[in-house]
């Protein structure tokens, strides 16, 4: 099913980690690729994959309406996916104000501009696993209620809600996903668990823990999370209006992830403990039978699998860095 050949597609954050690997497949099924960008790191996997060669690429600001609905309407784009965001829970608590405006008015920037350009026939909308704040101890399902208590927590919740209003109210073709903690290749947000890791064994420094290490997540290879997307908006007739969680077999802590990390690649990880993160969850895992079910879609990575050419990148970017 070709449904992304020669079709124009609009990816905010497209130069982003997630992103990247994203327009990667997407030009390798023939699309036209259009994405937005605010700062650019030439080392990112964007560069080293020479996507820039291959793509439209614009900067934009998706808290500027404007720009995103002359993006849409000059290029006639026929799909969107919305990962532009402010991802990290830390700086959220310390800027709250630059969190909301970034993943609650740029998600509204984006429903809009689809709003208005009818042509657009999907829309997928990266949520988090945040969006459902604080539960007891069990996995989140999609029936769950949105109820973030922090900034970033009530900056997805809003987000993914407002998504559903655009799709109830006006029928736009949206569809939300639903996520742990995203690795892979290509992630230079050193502050998150897997680079942190890497830069540390790499350069043989101490890798700072912000956590007490005890906080379980899902963790998913990115290229999962990719085919996850690819396939809500190939079945968007039968996703649209709805949100899919997607989970990982196995949840981690960061202990967990540091011993599997040290058996398979037999280096040490030396590390600090300064527990100091803010306005994080204890426990965080998702069921994704919702997804399996009705598009067969499961996790088919692991970070045991996937470490060794995890850390090749990693290896390669950091010694000429």
């Amino acid at each position: 099913m070709k449904t992304f050949f020669d079709k124009n597609i609009l990816v905010t954050g497209g130069t982003g980690f997630v992103g990247s690997h994203l327009v990667e497949e997407l030009v390798k099924e023939g699309a036209h690729v259009i994405t937005t960008y605010q700062t650019l790191n030439r080392q990112s996997y964007f560069f080293t994959r020479n996507l820039e060669s291959k793509v439209l690429m614009v900067g934009a600001d998706v808290c500027n309406f404007q720009q995103i609905f002359n993006i849409v309407t000059k290029n006639n784009v026929e799909y969107v996916f919305h990962l532009a965001a402010q991802p990290l829970v830390e700086p959220a608590y310390y800027n709250p104000q630059q969190t909301l405006y970034t993943n609650v008015l740029g998600t509204v920037n984006v429903l809009e501009s689809v709003r208005l350009f009818p042509k657009i026939k999907g829309l997928v909308v990266a949520s988090s696993d945040k969006a459902y704040g604080k539960l007891a101890k069990k996995k989140y399902t999609e029936t769950d209620d949105l109820r973030g208590d922090h900034p970033y927590e009530v900056s997805k919740s809003a987000a993914d809600l407002i998504s559903s209003a655009y799709f109830k109210t006006y029928g736009i073709p949206v569809v939300t996903t639903r996520f742990g903690n995203i690795f892979g290749e290509g992630d230079l947000n050193f502050s998150r668990i897997v680079p942190g890791i890497m830069k540390s064994i790499i350069n043989d420094e101490k890798l700072i823990l912000r956590s007490n290490g005890k906080y379980i997540r899902d963790y998913l290879y990115v290229k999962d999370v990719v085919r996850g997307y690819l396939l809500l908006v190939k079945n968007i007739k039968q996703t649209r209006g709805e949100a899919f969680n997607f989970g990982s077999r196995e949840t981690l802590s960061v202990f967990d992830l540091i011993n599997i990390v040290q058996k398979k690649l037999g280096k040490k990880v030396n590390y600090k403990i300064i527990d100091t993160a803010k306005n994080e969850i204890p426990y965080q895992s998702h069921n994704y039978n919702k997804i399996w079910k009705k598009l067969g879609w499961q996790p088919q990575h692991s970070l045991s699998s996937t470490i060794d050419q995890i850390a090749g990148w990693y290896k390669n970017h950091l010694e000429y860095e």
